[in-house]
């Protein structure tokens, strides 16, 4: 057998193709848990807007105690979020509300009112 000697070769070729794949694959895995977390950031917003806006509007019609956007800022602030705006119309209140993430902010509205 003839003895082959590879000039420059590739020694350590597979190290840096493996450190490549651990860095796409690093970089894909953080990009969907931010995709999640903002999705989730997303449904956890509309919720307590949602619910504050149905507080407010208990509030404003004497059902609980309490001033309608006061009512409607303790229930988004027991959600995780921030009570941005809130306007009481007779016993129709609408709030908005909002949260960061990740340098991500996400606000949601909501109205409710009694029934028609």
């Amino acid at each position: 057998m003839l003895g082959v000697t590879m000039v420059g070769g590739d020694a350590g070729a597979g190290s840096i193709l493996a450190l490549a794949i651990v860095g796409v694959t690093t970089t894909a895995v953080l990009g969907v848990i931010t995709g999640v977390g903002a999705v989730t950031l997303d449904q956890r917003v509309t919720a307590a807007a949602d619910s504050a806006a149905l507080a407010g509007a208990d509030a404003a019609r004497g059902i609980v105690a309490g001033a309608a956007c006061d009512v409607a800022a303790q229930v988004a602030d027991g959600n995780g979020v921030e009570l941005a705006a809130c306007e009481v119309s007779g016993t129709v209140v609408r709030v908005v509300t909002r949260a960061t993430w990740a340098g991500l902010s996400l606000t949601a509205r909501a109205v409710a009112g009694p029934p028609p």
